[in-house]
């Protein structure tokens, strides 16, 4: 039977319309979706730069909340407000009492705030040579590279020409494979140590543990470090004992075991005295019941007082005087901070408070990506 024309073009027509409309209703959904995907990504970026005002209020939080404390303490120890201790001298009664660190609303969202004295470890960049060498012999490390490692950290942090004698300087690091050059500043991250010879292709003697435990930073890996073969598994790393930013005196309230016990053998105690002295002086800062951080602690109230613990030593107590003490003034502030079901994020920040005062400033604010 012959179709007439007029019904062949109309259904032609429809056909051509329908397939319109579904190319159509294609390019909408396409547009829909890709803006969706924008506000989305509009929405992150704006909440991300909230967050990062947020983590900055944290901060804010946190030196009103450690110069609050600070002007009532005697002394820095684990027992106070500021450590997540119950409470120290002046301090159940002032202003602070009651206030939680976790979960702190501020405008449209939360802040958590952890805070740690930086005294509680030694200066990387002000270290002596010998403080460094007690170190690494308390790690275990092996007595050939405890003078490589010793003397060219000190070429790191120092400027000079001329290498020490088992140090280095560029003319070493320029020999790599990439090549870098020594720094020969202060350490801005301990991280650092991983670029310095005798650590950079030994990076378990930084981590502590073996090599294989950790991943190392970035930078290493985009240098192409790495260590071969089996490597020796430490107790701890230079990484519990240093930091690049501290006063360079050692509060014996807040440092733990490793800490004390170098800088014990630093003021010339043998490894056994050191050993046991560390252990005493824990002891006894914790008070009978042997838990650090509540009521019933006993932080000494200055590095004289460490008699009490049973340092008897004459010479060590007079050594101890110039690389210890019982106060803090550098502190690190870990804020997480939280808007509604966002991803939370954490920023850190350096906290300086210079001795005799309650002026706490900023030194450095940063985050991880």
């Amino acid at each position: 039977m012959k179709i007439p024309a007029r019904q062949s073009s109309a259904g032609i027509a429809l056909l051509v319309v329908m397939c319109a409309i579904f190319v159509l209703s294609l390019l909408a959904a396409g547009l829909a979706y890709s803006m969706k995907v924008e506000s989305r990504l509009a929405m992150g970026a704006d909440t991300n730069q909230r967050l990062v005002w947020l983590g900055r209020s944290g901060v804010e939080f946190a030196r009103w909340y450690l110069a609050n404390d600070l002007a009532t303490a005697p002394f820095q120890s684990k027992m106070q407000l500021w450590a997540g201790g119950t409470g120290g001298p002046g301090e159940t009664n002032s202003t602070l009492a009651g206030i939680s660190l976790d979960n702190i609303a501020i405008g449209e969202g939360t802040v958590s705030l952890k805070i740690t004295d930086l005294d509680r470890f030694a200066n990387i960049n002000s270290a002596s040579g010998q403080e460094i060498q007690q170190a690494l012999t308390l790690m275990g490390v092996d007595a050939g590279s405890i003078s490589v490692i010793s003397d060219s950290i000190q070429d790191w942090v120092q400027p000079g020409d001329l290498p020490r004698v088992a140090g280095a300087k560029s003319d070493y690091y320029q020999g790599l494979t990439p090549p870098y050059n020594c720094k020969e500043a202060p350490m801005d991250d301990l991280s650092e140590l991983l670029l310095v010879k005798g650590i950079w292709d030994h990076p378990e003697i930084y981590w502590g543990g073996a090599a294989t435990n950790h991943p190392g930073p970035s930078f290493q890996h985009r240098l192409g470090f790495g260590n071969a073969g089996e490597a020796p598994n430490y107790p701890f790393g230079l990484d519990s004992l240093f930091t690049p930013f501290s006063s360079g005196r050692i509060n014996i309230n807040t440092a733990d075991k490793n800490v004390l016990e170098m800088v014990l053998m630093t003021a010339g105690m043998d490894a056994g005295t050191a050993d046991a002295d560390s252990d005493a002086i824990i002891k006894y800062r914790a008070g009978p019941d042997g838990v650090e951080g509540d009521g019933d602690d006993t932080p000494f109230s200055g590095v004289g007082t460490l008699r009490a613990a049973g340092i008897n030593d004459p010479q060590a107590l007079g050594q101890l005087g110039g690389l210890c003490d019982v106060h803090s003034t550098v502190f690190e502030v870990t804020v997480t901070a939280q808007i509604g079901s966002f991803p939370a994020r954490t920023f850190h920040a350096i906290l300086f408070c210079p001795p005799g005062t309650h002026n706490i400033r900023v030194v450095r604010f940063y985050w991880n990506y």
